[in-house]
């Protein structure tokens, strides 16, 4: 089953592409600012703006392969690289939270001046882009990559606010130990996005079922199939985030029925689960397997392990 969205893609991309290039022309305006006034929290927020930059390439990267054509060397296409590059952005990531928190205990055991008024304006106008690039985001086709995106720079509107308000008391107070304590919590925000995104490519890269879908519910919902006598070697993975990928075996009660069970089973996969890629292999009722369909199509479950009659 092939869906064309080539156009969907193209204004996805369009988007992504605007949207990066704001985001990281004004993270170089903000590190240049930050250095020159003392900031440190400034620094971190625009380390904070380049990872929603490298994510939001990201997505935009991601949208230009889905529209690049498949091969005979690279059948599935070249989705697989988005992975690879979550994987480098995720670490370079820890790398930057590893010198935010040593420079930010160094200055708060040798405190430095701070321009509390350039770090308030340069932080001001950074949560002004970050709205933008939101609204941007919002207004363009919604999929996978553009809410991920979206993520991003939600949280990095938290970080422009903190290096704000940084700016701000230390303008009107001249506290600027609270520099490297707004520091600690931009780091913070940062470990947690990095985390997660070496979580998600870790997971697809070793070929883990998509955490939106539930291999359980899919192998109850296929072997609920009418013809369907249960399911095994059931496998589901994802070349790229938004495009899950399935094969299984159907152990069908009549095989010349098969045609009609094949067509049943894909719009299911497709209606309940958003699975529009699935290979399923038709076999006799020789087996005991892991998801079996009871009499009268229940959704009983049997934990028994795959193996044949002789």
């Amino acid at each position: 089953m092939s869906h064309d969205h080539s156009h969907a893609h193209t204004g996805a991309g369009t988007t992504l592409i605007l949207a990066t290039l704001l985001t990281l022309g004004f993270a170089g305006v903000e590190a240049g600012v930050g250095l020159w006034a003392g900031s440190l929290a400034l620094v971190a927020d625009a380390g904070h703006m380049v990872n929603d930059a490298a994510a939001l390439a990201l997505a935009a990267g991601a949208a230009w392969l889905a529209r690049r054509p498949t091969s005979l060397r690279h059948s599935y296409g070249l989705g697989r690289a988005e992975f690879i590059a979550a994987l480098v952005n995720s670490i370079g990531l820890l790398v930057l939270v590893g010198w935010l928190t040593v420079s930010a205990v160094e200055r708060l055991q040798q405190p430095q001046a701070v321009q509390g008024e350039a770090v308030s304006i340069t932080a001001a106008i950074g949560l002004a882009i970050n709205l933008l690039v939101a609204w941007l985001l919002t207004r363009g086709e919604k999929n996978l990559n553009t809410r991920a995106a979206l993520l991003h720079v939600m949280g990095d509107l938290l970080g422009s606010v903190a290096a704000l308000l940084s700016g701000l008391i230390i303008f009107f107070t001249g506290w600027t130990p609270i520099d490297p304590l707004l520091t600690f919590a931009i780091g913070a925000l940062i470990l947690v996005s990095s985390l997660r995104l070496l979580r998600e490519s870790l997971h697809g890269l070793m070929e883990g079922a998509p955490f939106n879908i539930d291999p359980e519910a899919v192998g109850r919902a296929l072997a609920g199939v009418p013809g369907v006598a249960s399911v095994h070697d059931l496998h589901i993975w994802a070349v790229k985030a938004d495009e899950p990928l399935l094969s299984a075996h159907l152990v069908v009660r009549d095989i010349g029925q098969w045609e009609s069970v094949l067509d049943a089973s894909h719009a299911l996969l497709a209606e309940r689960f958003d699975i529009h890629h699935a290979t399923l292999q038709p076999e006799p009722m020789v087996r005991i397997v892991r998801w079996r369909a009871p009499p009268g199509r229940g959704h009983d479950h049997d934990h028994e392990h795959d193996h044949a009659h002789d």
